[in-house]
């Protein structure tokens, strides 16, 4: 016998799977953004633009999480006078691009 109580868990959990997909997806999403900002800055353009934009995004499982790409596109545009912080405010602004890209995708 289903109660309330049971549907209501329910609910919350699928609202939680669902939030956690889209959250993987707007990370995804900001770290090939990252990287293709960062292939810029390096001179990459077309398929090596690319292909860099994918090690950004497979940086992150390495480990898993921030700190394994942070370290990976500071290892690569420290030569060019860019900083952690600037990295660091970049991602940000790009997640909050790529949440509202997918939210808009549907």
């Amino acid at each position: 016998m289903t109660t309330t109580f049971d549907k209501r868990e329910e609910g919350f959990e699928k609202q939680f799977v669902h939030d956690e997909e889209l959250r993987f997806k707007a990370i995804a999403r900001r770290n090939k953004m990252l990287g293709l900002w960062a292939a810029g800055i390096l001179g990459k353009a077309g398929a090596d633009a690319e292909a860099y934009g994918k090690e950004v995004v497979l940086a992150e499982f390495e480990k898993g999480g921030d700190e394994d790409v942070v370290r990976k596109v500071l290892k690569d545009l420290q030569p060019k006078g860019i900083t952690e912080q600037q990295i660091r405010t970049r991602m940000s602004e790009l997640l909050a691009e790529a949440a509202a890209q997918i939210k808009k995708s549907g």
